[in-house]
């Protein structure tokens, strides 16, 4: 895919969408931070259900740590995994506390140095909450970034690598939610809804022909 057919894609997604941004429910970045970390393997729509009823009782490291973690379980018992998140949330919020004055720091070697915060949850946090344009690979964006040609590559941090690398500038702080919500919406993994994409024209999907019936 060339440059020209890339600056396309993303202006139309921009046009339709002039300011994305994740779906999770959040005021802070702590609360980012536990959004993100909850939604490993679960759905925002559950995520935001369970923080609706946390974070009005607890949303600072301090106040989760008061909680304690059977507290913390009370709310998050919905979410798939819990027991191991609870851990992990209650460790982070102690490193929290001790090691950043209870907040959420801002550089990828910190957020990755707390517990249960790996590389694609500190990319979601440096973009959405500080303004970083970084690109935190999931699954969405993984299959857009190969399917439609705009970033192939054989593993994650191949695409995180040619995403930075081949996004224009000017579109690269948003892209990451530009393509989650093109992945969850209308590239989907089982029928995508070529039909309906506004982007079909440029996309070099070999296989979209099969799906071009559909609206």
């Amino acid at each position: 895919m060339n440059r020209d057919k890339r600056i396309e894609i993303f202006e139309r997604l921009k046009a339709d969408n002039p300011k994305p941004t994740t779906e999770l429910a959040y005021d802070t970045p702590f609360e980012l931070l536990v959004a993100v970390i909850l939604s490993a393997q679960a759905t925002d729509v559950g995520v935001n259900k369970a923080t609706a009823k946390l974070f009005p009782v607890a949303n600072t490291p301090q106040a989760i740590l008061d909680l304690g973690e059977d507290g913390l379980k009370h709310y998050i018992k919905t979410i798939g995994l819990y027991n191991s998140k609870a851990a992990n949330i209650m460790k982070t919020c102690a490193a929290l506390v001790e090691r950043h004055g209870g907040e959420v720091p801002g550089t990828r070697k910190a957020l990755e140095a707390l517990p249960g915060v790996g590389r694609k949850t500190a990319n979601v946090v440096l973009n959405t909450a500080f303004g970083q344009p970084t690109m935190a690979v999931d699954t969405h964006i993984y299959r857009v970034s190969n399917r439609t040609g705009i970033a192939p590559g054989k593993t994650v941090l191949d695409v995180e690598k040619k995403l930075l690398r081949l996004v224009p500038k000017a579109y690269l702080q948003d892209a990451h939610h530009w393509l989650i919500l093109h992945g969850r919406y209308t590239c989907t993994a089982r029928k995508p809804r070529c039909g309906a994409c506004i982007i079909e024209d440029l996309c070099e999907f070999r296989d979209k022909r099969d799906y071009l019936e559909v609206t």
